[in-house]
């Protein structure tokens, strides 16, 4: 049995294509990039209203057999922001799962609340 759960690979997967959505736009004018992450918020299938708790775990084994655990939550509003300027929860989790990554740990899949629904 594999100790790399389906979380963690979905988790990877999300990552990999918000990295590359952020990637794309990272030498694009402020509104092309507005853009882009309009279109990789519309592909996660569900539409989170600003204010949305998001919320994820990290799992990994410490020490040989020790497991330990990392719970992250986070929300966002960008209050009379124009789009080209406004931070979106997506780019949010990509920079939270590469410094996760940078200290050993396992990305997270982020979902969003009341209804839970993954981000990334």
């Amino acid at each position: 049995m594999s100790s790399i759960s389906r979380r963690s690979l979905i988790g990877y997967s999300g990552t990999a294509a918000a990295g590359a959505v952020i990637a794309g736009t990272a030498s694009a004018s402020p509104a092309q990039a507005a853009q882009a992450a309009e279109t990789e918020s519309a592909s996660t299938g569900a539409d989170f209203p600003e204010g949305t708790l998001f919320g994820g775990r990290s799992q990994r084994n410490i020490s040989g057999d020790t497991p330990s655990e990392l719970e992250i939550k986070f929300s966002i509003a960008n209050a009379e922001t124009p789009a080209a300027y406004s931070v979106t929860p997506e780019e949010i989790a990509d920079a939270i799962n590469k410094f996760l990554a940078s200290r050993g740990w396992p990305a997270v899949t982020f979902y969003g609340t009341p209804a839970p629904a993954p981000l990334n």
